[in-house]
C-alpha cells in the first residue's frame, strides 16, 4: 500500500484565520435522544480556514468561482520544494535547486513548523517573480504552507496577480511539516461551491 501524507491542518474553533475573517464555529441542531435518531450540526466558517484552494474570484472581480474551476489541476504529479527560513519572500534562487523537470504542481514548504495556534502576521510569501518563474516552467498549481502567497500587509497582492495573469491555481495553509522534499501525487479537490471565492480541501500526498 502506498504511503499517504495528510497535509491538511486540523480545523476547529481555534484554527487561525486572517484578521477579520470568519473563524470556524459549530452548533448542534439535533442530538441523539428520545425521538431523534441522529446528531446534526451546523457549521460557519470562511472558505479560507485550514487547507484551501483560492478561486480566481478571490482576487479578480470577474474571475471564476471555485465551483467552476477545472479539477484536473488539483490531482496529479507534484513536487515539494523546501524553502524554509528564506525571509519574508521566497525568491527564485531559493527554489533553484529543485527546478529540473518540474511537474505541473509545486508545493513550497516555507515553515519549519507551520503555526497552528495563532495567525502569523509576518507570514512568509512569494516574490511575484518566483510565481512567474514557476509558470515559465509549465507549473499550473502552486501551493504553500503559508496562509497567503502574498505578505499579510499587502494591498496590491502582487503574487496573486501573477497567478491571475498566468492562469495558475493555488493552495494555501497546507501542513508540510513532516513532508520530505521530493516528488509525490497530489490530491486536493475543492468542493463544488458555485458562488464561492475559495473552498476547503482535504489535501493529501501519495508516494509515487
Amino acid at each position: 500500500m502506498k504511503k499517504l501524507w495528510d497535509i491538511s491542518p486540523p480545523v476547529h474553533a481555534g484554527s487561525p484565520v486572517f484578521p477579520g475573517d470568519t473563524a470556524y464555529s459549530q452548533q448542534w441542531v439535533a442530538s441523539i435522544g428520545p425521538g431523534c435518531p441522529v446528531n446534526v450540526s451546523a457549521i460557519t466558517l470562511s472558505p479560507h480556514v485550514g487547507a484551501h484552494a483560492d478561486a480566481p474570484l478571490h482576487y479578480d472581480p470577474t474571475g471564476a468561482a471555485i465551483g467552476d474551476v477545472d479539477l484536473h489541476t488539483f490531482i496529479g504529479p507534484c513536487r515539494v520544494i523546501h524553502a524554509m527560513g528564506c525571509g519574508p519572500l521566497v525568491l527564485p534562487e531559493h527554489i533553484a535547486h529543485a527546478m529540473q523537470q518540474l511537474p505541473q504542481r509545486v508545493l513550497v514548504r516555507m515553515y519549519t513548523r507551520m503555526p497552528q495556534d495563532a495567525f502569523d502576521n509576518a507570514l512568509p510569501a512569494f516574490a511575484p517573480e518566483t510565481i512567474a518563474l514557476l509558470a515559465d516552467h509549465g507549473v499550473r498549481l502552486v501551493g504553500t504552507d503559508s496562509a497567503s502567497v502574498d505578505p499579510a500587509s499587502s494591498k496590491t497582492l502582487d503574487a496573486h496577480q501573477v497567478l491571475r495573469q498566468r492562469g495558475l491555481r493555488v493552495l494555501e495553509n497546507l501542513l508540510l511539516d513532516d513532508v520530505p522534499e521530493g516528488d509525490y501525487e497530489l490530491i486536493a479537490l475543492p468542493l463544488r461551491l458555485t458562488t464561492a471565492d475559495a473552498s476547503p480541501v482535504r489535501a493529501i500526498l501519495r508516494e509515487l
